[in-house]
């Protein structure tokens, strides 16, 4: 019981449950970990770049681009959650098209698509700032702050560390922005409010 997803998709899908908003979106998290403790317990609707085929009830999916802003869909949700997913946006990795600002684009956009004061749960990888070939972006805790600025406010912050333990609700203090929680590949998940 230790790493990213583990951690990740349970504590989020308890948040949701815990808020039990009206309407719920994921962008890109992992369908047999986190999208399916959701939908146990209530409906979630999926965007993914990936063509998915679901039978499954409560599980509603949609093919879309996340760079690209799906204009039906702005101000339609009072939380979206993306859970490992963007640091691969703009990558090429999964058939999107290449695009060095790929993942600012997806955060702003996800600010459209949620309601004034929507929630969003948020996870990527953190630890000295750079691009892993064919893989992923790894983000600074400070560049992901810069990021976010004017868009959300962060209400929470956990993660987990090299060590695939989980730490909770840790207060993001100047030492902790500055050594990335002590992470070379970690996870952080961030609970924010769209400004």
């Amino acid at each position: 019981m230790q790493g990213h997803y583990f951690h990740q998709d349970l504590y989020v899908a308890r948040a949701i449950f815990k808020a039990n908003p009206d309407r719920h979106g994921d962008i890109g998290s992992r369908t047999d970990g986190f999208v399916a403790h959701v939908a146990s317990f209530r409906s979630i609707e999926m965007l993914d770049i990936r063509p998915i085929v679901s039978a499954v009830p409560g599980i509603v999916f949609r093919q879309a681009d996340l760079m690209q802003l799906p204009k039906d869909l702005v101000g339609e949700f009072d939380s979206i959650s993306s859970l490992h997913a963007i640091e691969h946006f703009g990558l090429g990795r999964y058939g999107d098209p290449v695009d060095a600002y790929g993942y600012k684009k997806a955060i702003a956009n996800v600010r459209e698509l949620l309601k004034p004061g929507g929630t969003f749960y948020f996870s990527v990888p953190i630890g000295r700032q750079r691009i892993e070939f064919n893989g992923q972006r790894v983000f600074s805790v400070a560049h992901l702050l810069q990021v976010l600025e004017g868009k959300f406010a962060v209400v929470g912050f956990s993660y987990v560390d090299d060590a695939g333990d989980f730490h909770p609700n840790v207060e993001l203090t100047e030492e902790v922005v500055r050594g990335n929680c002590g992470c070379t590949f970690g996870c952080g998940i961030f609970t924010l409010k769209a400004v």
